[in-house]
């Protein structure tokens, strides 16, 4: 299988840039092997397209305001983008300079580029392509960043971030902070739809999968097979281990709400049963692998080429999913991010516990 199977073209006026006016006023894309083509609907019409006793499964992470400016002690430039908090004094870290600073060098930060000097790191070691950074003691990493950083939008979106993104570029449900980057499909939620789905007896719980940078790393490996992915924290809890068993006894499908959580899911299920888990992932899915956690999958529309949405062709098929991607350009949905979002049903083969029953 090779990386060029999953290419599509896309207009860059179809890219989103800034979010919808409205949160959830965004258009969703069905794809049901139960219908004979694809069906238009706006997002907010989700309550009515799933059924009572179905279980909405959200990521709950809450992206940090995770880019950084500095200057080295040269005055050189430096962009900083957190991979990773490490604890409450060190972030992993990817930096963009024009010479890589030294371990045991200082970074200087900055509200901007151009700003005065604000607070002064340490370059503490070099891991591969990733940097450690140690702040002094008085503030906490988080403090820091939440005084000093960026809202770290993904490279395609390509101008600064501002105001608006410090709540748009956040799932309505955010709570646990750790993400550099969004879980978008939740970005289409807001507090009224979640309610609506509860009142049509659509239940919904939360897992955790802190989405790290890797997640905009290209693929540069041609045969798919050959690509290693990424490692990313995860935490799926008993209570929504049982809240999974709970739906499936009653007749109920599990919605994943993005493909994070579709991730946190089918890593947690790994062992071929449900568990609560908690640890890291680096799980790639691809077309030939057997979905045992999830039903249904609400998504935005993903880059061409990249591993979700090898993980959506898996999901639904490939050549079902790319045909989506067509009519989804032609009829001018935006994409990524910021973008429209489809439902997906898959293709009826059985779940892995399906087959083990």
């Amino acid at each position: 299988m090779y990386r060029s199977d999953f290419h599509f073209e896309l207009p860059d006026a179809l890219i989103a840039r800034r979010p919808p006016a409205q949160r959830g006023d965004s258009r969703l894309l069905v794809l049901d092997p139960a219908r004979p083509a694809c069906e238009h609907r706006q997002f907010g019409e989700l309550p009515a397209l799933l059924s009572p006793g179905d279980l909405l499964v959200f990521n709950d992470t809450r992206v940090i305001p995770a880019r950084l400016f500095g200057r080295k002690a040269s005055g050189g430039q430096v962009e900083i983008l957190v991979e990773r908090v490490l604890d409450e004094q060190r972030l992993l870290t990817q930096v963009r300079a024009s010479k890589a600073p030294r371990p045991g060098s200082q970074i200087v930060l900055a509200a901007r580029p151009d700003a005065a000097a604000d607070i002064a790191v340490t370059m503490a070691a070099r891991r591969g392509s990733w940097f450690e950074l140690v702040f002094p003691v008085g503030e906490t990493v988080l403090q820091v960043l939440e005084r000093l950083g960026h809202m770290p939008l993904p490279p395609y979106i390509d101008r600064p971030d501002d105001a608006v993104d410090r709540e748009r570029y956040q799932t309505v449900f955010s709570r646990r902070e750790g993400a550099v980057a969004a879980p978008t499909a939740g970005l289409h939620f807001t507090d009224a739809l979640i309610d609506a789905c509860t009142s049509r007896g659509i239940e919904h719980g939360f897992l955790t999968l802190h989405v790290g940078a890797g997640t905009f790393q290209p693929m540069r490996v041609e045969q798919v097979e050959e690509h290693r992915m990424h490692s990313e924290w995860l935490s799926v809890g008993a209570a929504l281990c049982e809240q999974v068993r709970a739906c499936r006894a009653r007749g109920g499908r599990v919605v994943a709400v993005g493909t994070t959580a579709a991730r946190a899911l089918e890593s947690a299920a790994a062992g071929g049963e449900l568990q609560a888990f908690e640890g890291e992932t680096d799980i790639f899915i691809y077309p030939g692998y057997r979905f045992r956690a999830i039903d249904a999958l609400i998504t935005n529309f993903h880059l061409p080429e990249s591993t979700l949405l090898m993980l959506v062709s898996a999901f639904a098929g490939r050549e079902r999913v790319l045909a989506a991607y067509r009519e989804a350009v032609a009829q001018g949905y935006r994409f990524f991010s910021y973008g429209d979002a489809m439902l997906v049903f898959p293709q009826r083969t059985p779940r892995m516990d399906e087959v083990d029953a």
